[in-house]
């Protein structure tokens, strides 16, 4: 199975009808990076390389018919996206918790599994009744649980629940690839390239969903978005969406790095032959502590730029008041009705119903003098004077 751009662009265009515009061309140099780093570094088994080679085919169809309905309907491109409230923060932090529970309100749109997962409709109009995209996001969700069960340990896959936007990302070729497989040259690449077009083909995408929900009644304002990946590009974010207000979650690394690698590394067994564990729990390391020192950079060169810290150990035990902070930062108000269907949500989607997640700091390579090194700075700004006051 090829993984050759043109070859794949072609495929693209048939299974779209003929379709041939890709829009903006930026997506090139990131995607040729990525095919040769798949085929040369990405130890994939046979049926990763398919599942991957399908996913880009995926993801380049879905770049077709964008600009088709933006052809089709330009007044998509009339939709306003540039204040969303946006929750950065390491993985295990409480993000996906707390973007959950702010998407019980309906003023809020929030950024659901298979909206990211299928961003454009399967024929237009949609026909009337449950939207086919959502059983095709659950069918998935369900495959890929059944291929590794220890995924639903790590995160809580729901294919009509809110997650994040890193798939949208994706479809600039500038995202999460790396989390799929092992491959350096394009990790590194991914450092050194300009991300700006591809946060504004995000914004892009935003609009064009945006559009659907309200097509489908939806009257909320503002997004509810969260993405790990944000941490990397923290100034790229606010300057593609300068009315962002950014929630940054904190949880002493020593309790989330391993956990993450645990989550890369079984991701990985989806689609490599043999993925090393400790290989994938010292690249999230170094990426997470990376992009942690660039959030923190450009705060302390922008200390009145829109960030409200809330703390995992609060937004668990207190959930309700970290969410009146937020409205607070966010200048909503908190109507009654609203907060009872967060209430409501917290007592349906208790943590202890998931299977525990069960892993070593040892078995991903990691080792608490390395997070402590990795984290320096970050652990004596946001954690050790938290435990210091918090004993």
């Amino acid at each position: 199975m090829t993984l050759d751009m043109q070859t794949l662009l072609a495929e693209a265009r048939a299974r779209s009808g003929g379709l041939e515009d890709f829009g903006d061309d930026s997506f090139r140099p990131a995607l040729a990076v990525l095919l040769q780093a798949l085929d040369t570094e990405g130890g994939l088994s046979e049926s990763g390389r398919e599942r991957l080679r399908s996913r880009i085919i995926e993801r380049l169809q879905n770049r077709l018919g964008l600009e088709d309905y933006f052809r089709r309907h330009p007044e998509i491109d009339d939709e306003v996206v540039d204040d969303p409230v946006v929750i950065v923060g390491l993985p295990r932090t409480g993000t996906t918790l707390l973007q959950r529970i702010l998407g019980c309100d309906a003023r809020l749109h929030p950024m659901l599994y298979w909206e990211t997962r299928y961003p454009v409709p399967l024929s237009d109009p949609v026909p009337p009744g449950p939207d086919p995209r959502i059983a095709l996001a659950r069918a998935e969700v369900e495959a890929m649980l059944a291929a590794n069960p220890a995924l639903l340990s790590i995160h809580p896959w729901d294919a009509e629940a809110s997650d994040e936007e890193g798939m949208l990302i994706e479809h600039s070729f500038h995202g999460y690839f790396d989390a799929y497989a092992d491959m350096p040259g394009y990790s590194g690449w991914l450092w050194r390239a300009d991300h700006v077009p591809a946060y504004r083909h995000l914004q892009r995408m935003l609009k064009f969903i945006q559009w659907q929900k309200r097509r489908r009644g939806s009257e909320a304002q503002r997004w509810v978005l969260k993405a790990p990946h944000h941490l990397r590009q923290i100034e790229v974010l606010l300057a593609v969406f300068p009315g962002a207000q950014v929630i940054q979650t904190h949880r002493d690394p020593l309790e989330t790095v391993p956990s993450s690698g645990s989550f890369i590394y079984n991701l990985r067994k989806v689609y490599m032959r043999d993925p090393d564990p400790a290989r994938a729990g010292q690249q999230r390391c170094a990426d997470y502590a990376r992009g942690m020192r660039k959030t923190m950079e450009y705060r302390d060169r922008n200390p009145s730029a829109p960030f409200l810290d809330v703390w995992f150990a609060d937004t668990v035990s207190r959930p309700l008041a970290v969410v009146e902070e937020v409205y607070r930062f966010a200048g909503l108000g908190l109507p009654a009705d609203v907060e009872a269907r967060m209430q409501q949500h917290l007592e349906h989607n208790r943590r202890e119903k998931r299977p525990l997640h069960h892993y070593s700091s040892g078995e991903f390579g990691l080792s608490e003098e390395q997070i402590r090194r990795d984290f320096a700075a970050y652990r004596a700004r946001y954690i050790e004077p938290r435990a210091e006051r918090h004993p």
